[in-house]
């Protein structure tokens, strides 16, 4: 850490003393407290929390403001006028506050960090700052223990001060809640007389809200619901509020999707205006004379058997030099003018969001589905990357043209797989036009996947777990996705398509959007080279600069081992999030040095923006708006993307708990994902389902946690629990509100089970 850096959190940490002493000098009575706070208005122990309201007021006032503002907004009590006079001098001789006129005052602004809370549900929370600050690293978090947090709430945005510092890990305390940002809830109501309560389904909120009898909008007892807080109670008092929207049966999976929706507020309703102008467009596609027909080129869809929406298509020609690759893009641009109810209406979303049960889109169902699909056997807009490739897979040239096409065939992931994995006849016969291009297809993604891997991108498996469905919308099953051979087809056409944009971007200095993926933190990388050590994996010492290789060789130590999958995930986590910006900088996982979003604008708003970008490079004269503010575009829609990760990964998490809930007392085989001192992680190895066991119910051998080492190890018998290890547990607990998942080792597994690694 920089020497000024370090000299700034130590005065920061001498002004939180000074503060501390302050509230506990003669002039502030030891009344404070800096948990549940004691009202303002009340006469004993108001003088501690006036220090912090001070505070407060001056930074929520650009740091600065006269002893009449401070007195007329905090003032509510006989001879609080002296008192806060006399705390501001005692500030002032502390250095928290400077006096830069008779009557009026400056906070010392940069010792106060504000930014969002994230509280745990044990009651800890966590700030990220909102801006580089001096204090800080970037990207740094700081942790508010629970006695700390005062009346804020998960989710406020509050006011910080820094209370310490230790090997990069920075703590603090609320000063303010400068916004309350929650203002409904989703929740579980219990009927009462009269009205009732409703229990906030997020563990994070740990308080109930009454309802009035004329607030319960018609709610039975045991319904999911959406409540609008009136009022949240933290003096001490009841939260009180009304019921706004009745969701119905929390264990009906489309109301588990409902909650998540309302939960983390997604977009989830078009304007009338968006809808009329969707429906107003007319079906007919016209061959005007900047478009290029390619309506005779054998395009083709591959997708899953469930999609209902094809934003790509593609076509691979064999010549004479190498192949053709043809990747056609729905052209959602002609369709969504930016400035139109449509394109605000997508860009408020930023992103369709998919769960199980059902899909939130980004467009109306007009276009997603129909205008902007590429469906088989009719004329679509769309916008074509034309890449000729050698015979070894590398790029000759591009062109980028805008083009009406028409998608011949629909083929899934399952059927491609047949006709050139399994070779079935039957499928083959009935194929028979097919069977060549797709020969090419497979060739040409061969070469395109062996390049990649040879330069470094990461050769991530990471199986994707679905939930199958049985009548009643019950969970039938949850399994693993099979991932085949046209999966890597298409993912390699799609990718090629990206890197040709953005490479084109750049070679035009021409501004876009850019799918960024920075270097992974050094300490985070060391920390997970110590761990693979721990595991017993020869790791070399030589990191390569960080480069993807050397990760790509941490894969292949476990590759086609039942390690491979949990390796996979920590790499995952050492590794930054992947963003959107206008500055190119590469991305790391993929080892290319131009990436971008291209072929998904039905679903993507970045792809929508590279999409207006491009056709403005090629096509100056036909493209009158602007280009738009892309740093913020970015930063907002980074933002978007990652709400839609957080709320689909909630989704098939409630969906799992459902799925576990009947079959308590079953036995599972997992592998050790985690151990802490508390008990171990388990992730079961046929549906990817995560729980716990507690530390109380392993066998008895008194254990003792090495952190080092990642693992447990018995002082009575030896017996050891490290990460990576497969284990047989048994389901004795599922916790619907909580998430949580709880297991114990199973009688075999406590009789017989070595605490070693099975391959």
């Amino acid at each position: 850490m920089a020497p000024r850096r370090i000299s700034k959190i130590k005065e920061s940490k001498r002004q939180s003393r000074r503060i501390e002493k302050a509230r506990h000098s003669r002039q502030f009575p030891r009344k404070y407290e800096s948990g549940r706070r004691t009202p303002l208005t009340t006469a004993e122990g108001g003088a501690g929390r006036l220090v912090d309201d001070i505070i407060g007021f001056l930074y929520e006032h650009g740091g600065e403001a006269e002893l009449k503002e401070l007195a007329g907004a905090l003032v509510m009590t006989r001879g609080q006028r002296k008192e806060i006079e006399s705390m501001l001098d005692d500030l002032c001789h502390h250095n928290i506050v400077h006096k830069i006129a008779k009557k009026q005052f400056r906070l010392l602004t940069e010792n106060f960090i504000a930014g969002k809370l994230t509280v745990n549900p044990r009651g800890f929370g966590f700030v990220t700052p909102a801006a580089e600050h001096a204090l800080v690293p970037a990207g740094k978090d700081l942790f508010i223990p629970a006695r700390e947090l005062g009346t804020a709430l998960h989710g406020d945005q509050v006011l910080l001060q820094i209370t310490g510092s230790s090997r990069g890990r920075f703590e603090a305390r609320v000063v303010k809640v400068l916004e309350r940002t929650i203002k409904q809830l989703v929740g579980i109501y219990t009927a009462g007389r009269p009205g009732g309560l409703v229990t906030p389904d997020d563990e994070r909120f740990p308080f109930t809200i009454a309802i009035g009898e004329k607030q319960t909008n018609g709610a039975a007892d045991g319904d999911a619901v959406l409540v609008e807080i009136a009022e949240f109670g933290l003096e001490g008092g009841q939260a009180r509020g009304s019921i706004t929207k009745v969701l119905g049966n929390p264990d009906s999976s489309p109301v588990q999707m409902q909650m998540v929706i309302e939960k983390f507020e997604l977009p989830h309703v078009f304007s009338e205006q968006s809808l009329a102008a969707a429906a107003a467009f007319t079906d007919r596609v016209e061959l005007t004379p900047d478009r290029t027909d390619l309506r005779d080129i054998l395009h083709v869809t591959i997708d899953g058997e469930t999609a209902r929406d094809f934003d790509d298509a593609v076509s691979v020609q064999k010549t004479k030099k190498g192949y053709r690759l043809y990747v056609s893009i729905a052209d959602v641009s002609h369709y969504v003018q930016p400035g139109t109810a449509l394109d605000q209406d997508a860009w408020a979303r930023g992103t369709s969001v998919y769960f199980p049960t059902g899909v939130v889109p980004m467009l109306p169902e007009r276009l997603s589905n129909d205008l902007c699909s590429l469906n088989p056997e009719v004329d679509r807009y769309a916008f074509t990357a034309v890449l000729d490739f050698d015979r070894s897979g590398n790029r000759q040239q591009m062109r980028f043209v805008k083009s009406v096409i028409r998608s011949q065939y629909r083929l899934t992931y399952t059927l491609v797989r047949q006709i050139l994995v399994d070779q079935d006849r039957e499928i083959r016969r009935n194929y028979k036009p097919l069977l060549t291009p797709l020969k090419w297809m497979a060739e040409l993604g061969a070469e395109l996947e062996k390049k990649r891997i040879a330069r470094g991108s990461m050769g991530f498996e990471i199986p994707e777990p679905y939930v199958e469905f049985g009548p009643d919308d019950t969970i039938a099953a949850i399994k693993l996705r099979e991932r085949n051979q046209a999966h890597k087809i298409i993912e390699e056409f799609m990718l090629a398509a990206n890197e040709a944009v953005a490479e084109t971007f750049a070679a035009r200095q021409f501004g876009s959007l850019y799918r960024i993926h920075e270097s992974p933190d050094p300490l985070k990388v060391a920390e997970f080279a110590e761990f693979m050590q721990s595991m017993g994996y020869e790791v070399p010492r030589n990191r390569e600069n960080l480069s993807s290789k050397w990760f790509n060789k941490m894969i292949n130590l476990t590759r086609g081992t039942a390690r491979e999958y949990l390796i996979s995930n920590l790499i995952l986590r050492v590794m930054q999030q992947a963003r959107y910006s206008p500055e190119n900088v590469g991305h790391f996982g993929l080892a290319a040095l131009y990436y971008t979003h291209f072929t998904s604008p039905i679903r993507r708003y970045p792809d929508l923006i590279v999409h207006r970008s491009l056709k403005r490079l090629l096509w100056p004269e036909d493209q009158k708006g602007p280009a738009g503010k892309l740093q913020e575009a970015g930063e907002f829609l980074s933002k978007r993307e990652r709400v839609a990760v957080d709320a689909e990964r909630e989704m098939l998490d409630r969906l799992k708990v459902r799925f576990m809930a009947d079959k308590l007392g079953e036995t599972f085989r997992g592998i050790i994902s985690g151990i802490t001192a508390f008990g171990l992680f388990v992730e079961l190895t046929e549906t990817m389902i995560s729980g716990g066991v507690s530390m109380a119910d392993l066998p008895r051998g008194g254990y003792e946690f090495q952190e080092k080492r990642h693992c447990l190890i018995s002082r009575l018998t030896g017996r050891s629990y490290q990460v990576g290890d497969l284990i047989f547990v048994r389901l004795i607990n599922v916790d619907k509100r909580a998430r949580r998942i709880n297991f114990v080792l199973s009688e075999d597994e406590q009789e017989n089970g070595s605490g070693k690694p099975l391959q």
